[in-house]
């Protein structure tokens, strides 16, 4: 279907365990790909944005609460930065992130979904900007746990998953074989980084996704941030190195330049980012 009847003043939803995280605006379009169902709309708060089985995943003027995050931890921390791996990322605003990095050589980026491509290209061009354009980006529309089964070890400095919940496509993501296919393509001194689901709204699953991702590669930790559209608002990202927490540091060297480009991610902000961990999740982790 082309464009949804709703009026320009309704309201659009996601629905979670009796709560729900709404803006208001239209919907431009909807379509069930062969994965998924993807509607895009345009918002009067955040602009335009993207659903994902009637589930928030980005919008214009709130993406970089996220991709920001997710990126720069570990772009910043890892020994080298020559050759990435982006597991999802359809929407382009992880990889733009990682190109403001100026030694990469190159990004895979493993997106299930050519129209989750195609369609925030046309509707979303901002999120991915040049990046889609960049020769050091090789996008291949592929299922990203093969990918991880089938590549060589020691293949990469960083590995980022930028998935959905742990549902659907995503299912897959939050596994202990699939951590394990992600620590062996690791390079030594390399990190590992994912969106690892609200410490409120999927509680249970972010407590105990952090302590898979700790018991794979040996040292892991949360850092926490905001994402207001997102269920609850708050929302996390998991590191995880295997020799030491190198993720906790960023190199001075690629600060300045990455620093004078954010919005939201600073090494200051990072340090209090990963700090905020709530008590009571701290002591879960350590059970």
């Amino acid at each position: 279907m082309q464009k949804s009847e709703l009026d320009i003043n309704s309201w659009i939803d996601e629905y979670h365990n009796g709560v729900r995280y709404g803006l208001e605006g239209t919907v431009l379009f909807e379509e069930q790909s062969q994965y998924q169902h993807i509607t895009i709309i345009e918002s009067k708060r955040y602009g335009k944005g993207l659903l994902l089985d009637g589930c928030w995943m980005t919008a214009e003027k709130q993406e970089k609460h996220y991709h920001e995050c997710l990126v720069h931890p570990a772009l910043c921390s890892a020994e080298k930065i020559n050759k990435i791996l982006i597991i999802g990322g359809g929407d382009g605003g992880t990889a733009r992130e990682c190109l403001h990095h100026k030694g990469i050589k190159q990004i895979d980026m493993i997106e299930i979904d050519h129209r989750v491509v195609e369609l925030s290209k046309q509707y979303l061009p901002t999120l991915g900007g040049e990046a889609w354009n960049d020769p050091r980006l090789n996008l291949k529309f592929r299922n990203g746990i093969t990918w991880t089964q089938n590549s060589a070890t020691n293949s990469y400095d960083v590995i980022i998953v930028d998935g959905s919940d742990p549902v659907g496509p995503a299912k897959g993501l939050f596994n202990r074989v699939f951590f394990e296919n992600c620590k062996r393509i690791l390079r030594r001194g390399g990190v590992f980084a994912t969106q690892s689901e609200s410490p409120e709204a999927f509680r249970n699953i972010h407590i105990e996704s952090v302590k898979l991702i700790r018991e794979v590669f040996g040292f892991a930790d949360p850092l926490y941030g905001s994402v207001p559209m997102y269920p609850s608002g708050w929302w996390s990202w998991t590191f995880a190195s295997v020799e030491k927490p190198r993720y906790l540091h960023p190199k001075a060297s690629r600060t300045e330049n990455i620093e004078s480009q954010c919005e939201i991610w600073s090494p200051r902000w990072q340090k209090g980012a990963f700090d905020s961990i709530p008590i009571s999740i701290e002591r879960e982790l350590q059970k």
